[in-house]
């Protein structure tokens, strides 16, 4: 069935041209009485932006790894069925016409039912279905999404396929083509307000996205698009907007707010800048924040110039809450001044999931659940990755075999193929089971829970101890005779676990007691101290071989070979060749934990 798209003025992915929209508004029935009060009381009108970010392919609260009701230890709920009804609730109270309703970004990448409709059953095919995100942002009806880094992780034909059946613009204003370093996409959308004076307010909507999209998705985007600092395109599109009349100015930044960065130099653009937009370019009011997957209610950020307050707010990834800006405007001087604005968050676990959306996607759905569930071969013994963050375990000692032997047979025959191989992975998730017996694509999917794919470097002994200490600096000081609580032994500085990294083909130790940058000892490869010359074939995922999480040297090290499946796929694939997992067969205790040389466990 065809889309009943919206027709949108000016837009344009080549010439950077916005996107205009206007809504006539129905203003509340306390607004329309005061409106007959006579002229001497000062005009108001207020009105709420709605706010998601990092819905990440959810729109039932369903967890497609494990195969039932999504949950966790706070009991969260996930998905857009979700949010759905909240934004009816809140759209009942405040008129339907006083809301608008954006996105942060990471929309189309994160669920088997987003992978499904990009992979199995791919949208871009001639005649292809319509993305289920698409489907269900349309029927609640989204105004306006910013892009996320995770929308180019299916490479841009897919996004732009996405773009297309979306009825909303998405926006990134620092998404330039890399010929013409014009906007790839629509930089903002316009939104129009009708109030009961007869003065609309115009609402402009600024979308910039993560500049580490250079990095993280190289192999989709080099020589196509290049993403300049989101303070520099702010600077350049705030003042546009407001002297096209904007009366307010919302940015929704696929940025977290703290001003740090995973890829350290790499780039001289900073990727969590929601605050330093705020901090530093004057005009905006309100910051919608993504990408950081952390929960901000309401956070105030001081502009240097102007001294205004502006609030910013994250709601929770993957449909878990809803963000709400309450603004309220004066008339003053003939135009629209925003008096006050505030945020809060409402939790999407209060509320039961729209039937509206459930009923548009159950097919999808259901198409879904039965793919995951196919039975891919069997396993001999269960393995669980809940201590993986501090222990050798065999489930991630599988991922290296996969990694180590798909880069061996790849190599074979080549220049290279007589190095020995090693290979880096990380704990994705503390919860991934494989159990014993039969094994489903939702086991193997679950223990890797991201696109990344497959690549080999040429490596040093030299280069791979600094990438071992670099590593360990993910784990807390603890000095020897102090007890040790492992909950509280890793994430040191705000380390996330995927960027603790073990390599397998090696054996060393890592003590806990000493200070960061001098932690790792006794590295060995087949039982000689590791030779610094010695050079390798490094198996490593495209994130840390473009330069996610700022590892040395792996950035810039010679590339061998690289593969553009998943690495995810690559698992299943092998496990269907094989029919069968025996942990016997590669599982091993290459590195522990250790203070002055006594195991921590």
């Amino acid at each position: 069935m065809p889309l009943n798209r919206r027709k949108f003025l000016k837009k344009s992915a080549v010439t950077g041209a916005g996107v205009a929209l206007t809504g006539a508004a129905v203003a509340p029935s306390a607004q329309a009485a005061e409106a007959k009060g006579g002229g001497k009381r000062p005009k108001r009108y207020a009105f709420t932006v709605l706010g998601t970010t990092d819905l990440h392919g959810n729109v039932f609260n369903w967890d497609y790894f494990t195969d039932k009701e999504f949950d966790d230890k706070a009991h969260n709920d996930v998905g857009l069925a979700k949010i759905s009804t909240l934004v009816n609730q809140v759209r009942k109270e405040k008129g339907r016409r006083n809301t608008l309703l954006i996105d942060a970004g990471d929309t189309i990448q994160g669920t088997q039912l987003s992978y499904y409709y990009a992979k199995v059953d791919p949208i871009t095919a001639k005649g292809g279905p319509v993305h289920p995100m698409a489907q269900a942002m349309n029927a609640i009806g989204y105004d306006a999404a910013a892009l996320g880094n995770h929308e180019f992780n299916y490479g841009i034909p897919v996004l732009r396929k996405f773009e297309e059946q979306c009825r909303f613009p998405l926006l990134g204003a620092n998404a330039l083509d890399a010929k013409t370093l014009r906007p790839a996409f629509p930089p903002y959308s316009m939104h129009r307000l009708r109030t009961p004076f007869g003065r609309d307010v115009k609402v402009a909507v600024l979308g910039l996205t993560n500049p580490g999209i250079a990095i993280w998705d190289k192999a989709n985007v080099q020589g196509k698009m290049t993403f300049p600092g989101l303070e520099e395109q702010a600077a350049k599109w705030v003042p546009k907007l407001r002297s096209m009349g904007a009366d307010v100015v919302i940015v929704s930044a696929h940025s977290g707010s703290s001003g740090t960065s995973s890829y350290g130099d790499q780039l001289p653009y900073i990727e969590n800048a929601a605050g330093l937009v705020a901090e530093q370019v004057p005009g905006i009011d309100a910051i919608l924040v993504g990408h950081a997957h952390t929960e901000i209610p309401e956070y105030f950020v001081t502009n240097k110039e102007t001294g205004k307050q502006v609030v910013l707010s994250e709601p929770l990834k993957w449909g878990q809450r809803l963000t709400l800006f309450d603004f309220e405007l004066v008339w003053e001087r003939g135009c629209w001044k925003v008096e006050k604005v505030g945020a809060q968050v409402l939790n999407s676990n209060t509320v039961e999931e729209d039937p509206k959306i459930t009923r548009l996607l159950v097919d999808e759905h259901e198409k879904v659940v039965a793919y995951v569930n196919q039975v891919i071969g069997t396993n001999a013994a269960e393995m669980t990755s809940v201590e993986a963050p501090y222990k050798d375990v065999a489930i991630i000692d599988l991922i290296n075999h996969i990694q180590a032997d798909t880069v061996r047979q790849a190599l074979a025959g080549t220049e290279y193929g007589a190095l020995p191989v090693l290979s880096q992975a990380a704990a994705f998730s503390r919860s991934a089971v494989i159990p014993a017996g039969e094994v489903t694509i939702r086991d193997v999917a679950g223990l890797y829970v991201f696109e990344n794919t497959l690549e080999a470097r040429l490596m040093t002994g030299a280069q791979l101890k600094a990438y071992l200490e670099y590593s360990a600096n993910y784990f807390v000081q603890t000095p020897v005779g102090a007890g040790v609580d492992p909950a509280k032994l890793t994430n040191a500085n705000g380390t996330p676990d995927y960027n603790y990294d073990v390599v397998s083909g090696l054996t060393y130790e890592i003590d806990i007691a000493k200070p960061a940058g001098s932690r790792v000892a006794n590295v060995r490869f087949e039982g000689a101290p590791l030779d610094d010359a010695k050079q390798f074939v490094f198996a490593v995922n495209n994130y840390r071989a473009n330069g996610g999480g700022n590892f040395p040297h792996v950035a810039a090290s010679p590339l061998l070979w690289s593969n553009s499946d998943e690495i995810r796929n690559t698992m299943i694939a092998w496990v269907k060749a094989k029919g069968s997992i025996d942990p016997a067969e590669f599982a091993a205790v290459d590195w522990r934990l250790t203070r002055e040389g006594t195991p921590v466990f």
